[in-house]
């Protein structure tokens, strides 16, 4: 197993590619601490069922990231575990589809707050904890293609997610000297429920423009974050990885 005895935290577990993420990770050997916003019935038994198939740890800490408090909070409930943190994943984020003279400066803010602001503050709290227990783990952020292509109608999207890969480079070479790697991965056109929101006009349209002329699966995307997650890539730090399909 890659992931054995390691403990991770994962942001937007509820469904699409952090739930996949959470389930690899699991089924890796890891424990998890699941960050999400909504909890129900569903959901907790999907917790139980990975809990007693893979026999590890889920903590499920519910957790609306645009208020600093409750990261706080959260965070609390982590080190009163005191166990170290071998991994980050931030996945949780939002999208807003407009053309710029429809896109309210209120809305972009809005985005940054949970794209880019929330990561970082998960960022923050994560590197302490792993500075004192001297881990060498590994974060990992998940950004976008359109943050390195840009794609019309996301100025807000495309935006708060290309500061999110400023921030990965900076942090790379920030905590390389702890042993702490910073990575991000860019997510072409994935079947997920953001995909969902999209035109099926505008989602053909980026799906013909992949290699493989279909949508990647949140297995794929998961496959690549247990991959940065794992002692595999060891020797990889401050890259962006896409997962495209080759777009």
């Amino acid at each position: 197993m890659l992931l054995k005895d390691k403990r991770i935290i994962i942001t937007g577990c509820y469904k699409g590619i952090g739930k996949t993420t959470l389930e690899r990770v699991a089924e890796e050997g890891a424990s998890v601490w699941a960050f999400t916003e909504k909890v129900d019935t569903e959901f907790e038994k999907f917790i139980s069922e990975l809990r007693t198939k893979y026999r590890v740890q889920i903590d499920i800490l519910q957790v609306n990231l645009f208020e600093e408090q409750e990261i706080k909070d959260a965070y609390k409930h982590i080190i009163k575990s005191k166990h170290p943190i071998d991994g980050l994943v931030n996945i949780a984020g939002m999208t807003h589809n407009a053309l710029l003279s429809m896109t309210s400066i209120k809305e972009m803010k809005k985005l940054f707050d949970l794209n880019y602001f929330a990561q970082i503050l998960m960022t923050q709290y994560a590197v302490k904890i792993m500075s004192r227990y001297r881990t060498e783990g590994s974060i990992i952020n998940v950004s976008s293609v359109s943050a390195i292509d840009g794609n019309r109608g996301q100025v807000a999207y495309s935006s708060s997610k290309a500061a999110l890969i400023g921030a990965t480079k900076t942090l790379a070479d920030e905590l390389g000297a702890l042993g702490i790697r910073v990575n991000a991965i860019a997510p072409g056109v994935i079947d997920s429920s953001m995909t969902a929101e999209l035109k099926e006009e505008d989602y053909l349209k980026l799906v013909n423009k992949t290699n493989f002329k279909r949508a990647g699966t949140t297995k794929e995307v998961a496959d690549v974050l247990v991959y940065l997650l794992s002692d595999l890539s060891s020797y990889i730090t401050g890259q962006i990885v896409r997962v495209d399909g080759g777009m």
